[in-house]
């Protein structure tokens, strides 16, 4: 009898050894595979290059990173486009309020005061408008009100005024969102990619994607991890710690912005906070090695208001001369531009520095046939330096 009870005994004890046998088995094969998936994104992160995006606040930086997004990823579904609606809608709203307050600045202070004066008929509507667009939370737009926008667009004194939008903050999508108010009020309305681009939100924290600007055949192209960081001053002092382990920075300047002042300080030109910032950027000694891609943003306002408006206005272009009139005077203008800004990288970069990469795109963030084709130069002049530095060319 006892006999039977030790066999059972060691059968059973043999059932839990093999029960525990299994079970730390597949514990064993799990923590292995926890293990390999660890290595292989770590060597997969090996392979994904750091892209910082950087440039003060207004200089197209958002709108370039929308386009990415738009070029080599899915783009927006329709439930992304909905959400921009509200900030379409806040972005029409704030625009008429800017224009019916700086109208009513400009008849007070100005020379010609007569001209800013709105008239009779449209003063209740612009002050209706201007209460509006000074809410936390703008309304949807409604037929009504896109009614009352048109008509207070089209008064002379609110023109006047729009004429003379680099002395207030006006918008650049200002233009746009007023000659498509029907369009954007209507009950169905579900904003565009190209309204998408228009909009504008100004960028708090970091925004991220990850993209190859090769899309037949991604095994072949770099993968680019991109941020976007807001650049308002406010917003900088979260760069810092982005600044380790970057391949490259694609630095935003808005040409078109040397006769405007800041949102954040209306004393301080926008191209000479640029030039500050760009070279405070050059100068950080965790960038000794890397690739720096200025892009020379908005050259489509840049060439409208170039012809109207000399260079000389901002102080760090005080020395411009004039060549002539239409395209030469435009490309006369932009090239001046371009030796500014390669005679500032090259004083602000030490000689331990020079052989880092440096190159200057011309661009229009709203031109997705050009940013694309810009960010293809991008992916050739990294992937190029990449072989260099593997001692491969």
């Amino acid at each position: 009898m006892l006999s039977v009870v030790i066999i059972e005994s060691m059968g059973l004890l043999c059932s839990r050894q093999q029960h525990f046998s299994e079970s730390d088995a597949e514990k064993n094969a799990q923590a292995a595979e926890i293990e390999r998936r660890i290595a292989h994104e770590t060597k997969a992160d090996k392979h994904i290059q750091k892209i910082l995006l950087l440039g003060a606040g207004e200089s197209g930086k958002s709108t370039i990173f929308k386009q990415i997004k738009l070029l080599f990823q899915t783009g927006f579904d329709e439930a992304e486009l909905r959400s921009y609606m509200s900030v379409v809608h806040a972005n029409v709203f704030q625009t008429i309020k800017i224009l019916h307050d700086g109208s009513k600045e400009l008849a007070q202070n100005g020379a010609d005061f007569s001209n800013y004066v709105i008239s009779t008929e449209n003063k209740e509507i612009g002050e209706k408008l201007s209460e509006i667009g000074g809410r936390m939370d703008c309304p949807r737009l409604s037929k009504e009100l896109a009614e009352d926008i048109e008509t207070l667009w089209r008064d002379p004194a609110i023109q006047e005024t729009y004429s003379r939008g680099n002395e207030f903050q006006v918008p650049d999508c200002a233009h746009y969102f007023m000659e498509n108010l029907q369009r954007l009020s209507d009950l169905n309305y579900v904003p565009t990619k190209e309204d998408v681009l228009y909009a504008r939100v100004r960028t708090t924290g970091v925004l991220e994607i990850q993209f190859s600007p090769v899309r037949e055949s991604r095994k072949s192209g770099e993968v680019y991890r991109l941020l976007d960081v807001g650049g308002q001053r406010n917003e900088r002092r979260k760069w810092i710690h982005l600044f380790e382990g970057v391949t490259a920075v694609i630095f935003c300047a808005a040409l078109s912005e040397y006769d405007q002042m800041l949102f954040e300080d209306e004393n301080k030109n926008r191209m000479m906070e640029t030039k500050e910032l760009f070279d405070w950027v050059l100068k950080q000694p965790c960038f000794e090695k890397t690739s720096f891609m200025l892009f020379l943003n908005k050259f489509d306002i840049f060439e409208k208001k170039v012809l109207n408006v000399p260079l000389n206005v901002c102080e760090w272009f005080k020395d411009y001369q004039p060549l002539g009139t239409g395209k030469q005077e435009i490309e006369h203008a932009y090239e001046f531009v371009k030796k500014k800004f390669e005679e500032l990288y090259f004083q602000s970069t030490t000689p331990d520095h020079v052989d880092r990469v440096f190159k200057i795109y011309r661009t229009t963030a709203l031109d997705q046939k050009l940013i694309k084709k810009t960010f293809k130069l991008v992916d050739e002049t990294l992937r190029r330096r990449n072989l260099i530095d593997a001692g491969l060319l």
